[in-house]
């Protein structure tokens, strides 16, 4: 039975640097965008070691054997008599490449098998998909500010609403939930979804019974950063959501240019991601953790917000 999903998105496109709505075009992660997804598939491979572990157990043919010549056979009973074989990691991801490109760069360092799945894909940008904030605004002012402050002025060149990405997202993960606990009852499971900054963001919130049209929730995600959720099973057959991370990065992002990269992934003519001039929900600096409510009930909300990071 799930008890807990991990919203992971994709590393940083040639789209996002730009500014270049990519919605569901199918645009691949660049050089920078690569090394996001790998720095945090090793932090997150870390994290759950355990579904290395609780795979091989599985599946015995993927434990590696040394030669005839050796002393002893690598043992499987080690890796089912463990606790870590108990549980179960299951990685969906949209079928778009740089989601994929992400979910592989995690599954492949645990020997996981990764589902594409095109409900998760972004966020339908209509018309304004392939286009530039810049060229939006130049083109849609009204539009354009009316996107911004969430007023629904975007719906009108066939953008998908925020109200239906979350919905659409929400009917996705309650199918993947009932699913996986019909036929993994009795298996403690994390659930890994990877995919993309507005449908996570507006899945999450509505899971939370948020508003994704109210400016005073969730702000965006990093490229390849990660959130997660825990559900609550009532006795009724209902499910309830708590937030226990929101917009979370590996150790390094807070020790380097994380929406740049390294120097030495820097080309002669690569363009560097800057924020969005007067971006962000909320100012001043970053903010995250999960508060305690009254007689001990959890608060369902943890807010992070960072300033600029693109869709």
């Amino acid at each position: 039975m799930i008890d807990e999903v991990v919203f992971l998105r994709h590393g940083r496109t040639a789209f996002n640097v730009a500014r270049r709505l990519q919605g569901q075009i199918d645009v691949p992660l660049d050089i920078i965008g690569q090394w996001q997804a790998d720095q945090s598939a090793s932090e997150l491979a870390r994290r759950y070691y355990w579904a290395k572990v609780a795979n091989i157990a599985r599946h015995p043919d993927t434990l590696a054997q040394p030669g005839p010549g050796a002393a002893k056979s690598s043992d499987i009973e080690e890796y089912r008599q463990v606790p870590a074989s108990s549980r179960r990691m299951v990685v969906v991801s949209s079928d778009l490449f740089r989601a994929l490109q992400t979910a592989h760069a995690f599954a492949d360092m645990l020997g996981l098998d990764v589902t594409a799945d095109a409900r998760l894909r972004e966020r339908s940008f209509g018309q304004w998909e392939g286009m530039t904030r810049d060229e939006i605004r130049a083109e849609h002012a009204d539009a354009y500010d009316s996107w911004r402050i969430h007023t629904g002025g975007e719906l009108a060149f066939g953008v998908e609403s925020r109200i239906a990405t979350g919905l659409r997202g929400a009917d996705a993960v309650l199918d993947l939930v009932r699913g996986i606990n019909a036929e993994h009852a009795d298996e403690p499971t994390t659930l890994m979804l990877v995919g993309h900054g507005s449908w996570h963001v507006a899945t999450i919130e509505t899971l939370l019974g948020m508003d994704p049209d109210n400016l005073s929730n969730l702000d965006g995600m990093r490229n390849a950063f990660w959130s997660t959720l825990r559900p609550v099973y009532r006795p009724s057959g209902g499910v309830e959501w708590m937030m226990t991370a929101f917009n979370q990065g590996p150790a390094v992002a807070a020790l380097c240019d994380w929406e740049n990269g390294p120097q030495s992934l820097h080309g002669p003519h690569m363009p560097m991601w800057k924020p969005i001039e007067g971006g962000g929900r909320r100012r001043g600096r970053p903010r995250r953790g999960l508060a305690g409510g009254r007689r001990g009930r959890p608060r369902r909300i943890c807010k992070s917000w960072h300033k600029g990071y693109p869709c």
